[in-house]
């Protein structure tokens, strides 16, 4: 367990995480808190952020999109939400394989000499001028669609109604970028109404004051307790691990034995056929002696 250098705030081990009320929940949060939330040392790594100690690492926003930044691989989202400051939603594209580098075996390669005209992607003839070669009337330039997914399990989302002026509630996971942190979007919805947005920031203003600024405290039964749950989960893991390595080695040696078996029967057949061939193959001999053979 660990305590803050400044304050008195315990930070507990992980075991004792999903016994926290931010655990493991979409935790409705202003965008200023979330530049307040910290990492720990020893959770550095694990995508774990800390408002006082306690673990958060789903968050609920609501806010007005102010910003829509097109990006490479990323569309970025500036939400407003009016607590004081604003923090950026990341969604992630989709990659396209086929426009990794040599993925389109149809690209032709041009001598490093020559010159391509940059919109139609062709080489340009030693007579032309040099405003012919900035001709965009030969074929216009197909765009793409941009599929958007989630940043878990990447399932495609439509985000195309998610413009400048829309009051939207986002769902995410934190991180950061540059020590400045952002959301990457999970699930969205627009919000129909003030009634809806009063409520949303009334039950945020709640969890703040209840919760979020009140320190995570345990007792020492209580982490013990947690602590013995964890060993008798892991102990539980193990045991699943051992019976599916037990079950994985039944199912190997089944598998020989019924190969055994296989083969034996397949000899039995070979050696009974072959004494039936036999008296047919001495009357066969017999037969091509007869008739001078």
């Amino acid at each position: 367990m660990e305590t803050d250098n400044n304050e008195t705030l315990a930070f507990y081990p992980a075991f004792c995480f999903k016994a926290s009320p931010t655990h493991f929940t979409w935790v409705k949060i202003g965008a200023a808190d979330v530049h307040r939330l910290r990492k720990i040392g020893s959770f550095v790594g694990q995508k774990v952020f800390f408002y006082n100690n306690h673990p958060i690492r789903f968050v609920n926003i609501l806010g007005l999109i102010v910003e829509r930044k097109e990006i490479y691989q990323r569309t970025i989202l500036t939400f407003d939400d009016s607590s004081g400051a604003m923090v950026e939603v990341i969604v992630l594209h989709k990659l396209d394989p086929n426009n990794r580098p040599g993925a389109n075996p149809e690209v032709q390669k041009h001598d490093d000499q020559s010159q391509i005209n940059i919109f139609t992607g062709k080489p340009i003839d030693a007579d032309q001028t040099p405003w012919s070669a900035f001709s965009v009337t030969e074929r216009p330039m197909q765009l793409k669609k941009t599929v958007h997914i989630t940043a878990t399990d990447q399932h495609e989302v439509d985000i195309s109604s998610l413009q400048p002026g829309t009051l939207v509630r986002v769902k995410g996971i934190l991180g950061t970028f540059r020590n400045t942190m952002q959301i990457h979007l999970e699930r969205f919805e627009r919000v129909a109404d003030t009634n809806a947005e009063m409520q949303f920031l009334d039950e945020r203003l709640r969890f703040l004051l209840e919760v979020l600024s009140v320190p995570w405290v345990l007792t020492d039964d209580e982490i013990e307790s947690l602590r013995q749950a964890a060993e008798r989960g892991d102990e539980k893991v193990l045991e699943e691990k051992r019976r599916a390595e037990r079950r994985a080695r039944k199912r190997v040696e089944r598998e020989e034995k019924d190969a055994r078996a296989i083969a034996r029967r397949y000899e039995r057949e070979e050696r009974a056929r072959e004494r039936q061939l036999g008296p047919l193959r001495e009357d066969g001999q017999s037969v091509m002696r007869k008739f001078g053979f």
